[in-house]
């Protein structure tokens, strides 16, 4: 994974648009969770966290 840019972004709901938040920045992967922001569990978080980790062991 050395030099691979990764992103995660977040939106509430299904209707909106999670490209406009990465919009200008290139990356190489991205994870996107669909949930409230209350809503603590964030399984895309988790895998690019798991995805991060493996890459630099």
């Amino acid at each position: 994974m050395n030099g691979q840019l990764v992103g995660h972004v977040r939106v509430s709901s299904f209707e909106q648009n999670a490209g406009r938040q990465l919009d200008g920045i290139e990356v190489d992967r991205t994870f996107t969770d669909k949930a409230s922001g209350k809503d603590t569990k964030r399984p895309q978080l988790d895998a690019m966290m798991a995805f991060v980790a493996a890459a630099t062991r």
